[in-house]
């Protein structure tokens, strides 16, 4: 029930990035769980690989091609998804670092049930 609940805050925290920034654009809230999920598995699945491949250039910008990395994963699951649209690389970062953190306060308003 929880991973559910963190789906649905994640797509409203995605809807919330479309109102702070025009140049990302989600036509509607199916759409939006579409992106969530789809960002999830980006997010699980290939970046781990792409963090472990550039940790050389991220150890040499001091972490900051981490956000760079974060904007282009963003940015990729835009091109999957019709009806979710990013306008720039610079959106990309900005979006990406405004998902996060908007999906890390609403998940955070979730009690956790462990022990």
């Amino acid at each position: 029930m929880r991973l559910l609940l963190l789906w649905v805050l994640n797509a409203l925290a995605l809807l919330a990035v479309t109102y702070l920034l025009p140049s990302i654009q989600v036509s509607g809230f199916g759409v939006a769980l579409l992106a969530a999920l789809v960002l999830g598995f980006i997010n699980t699945l290939v970046r781990p690989v792409l963090a472990i491949l550039t940790l050389p250039i991220t150890l040499v910008t001091l972490g900051i091609f981490y956000l760079v990395l974060n904007g282009l994963l963003f940015w990729l699951a835009s091109a999957f998804i019709p009806g979710f649209a990013v306008h720039g690389f610079a959106s990309a970062v900005v979006g990406a670092m405004l998902y996060g953190v908007i999906a890390w306060a609403l998940s955070a308003l979730i009690p956790n049930n462990k022990g």
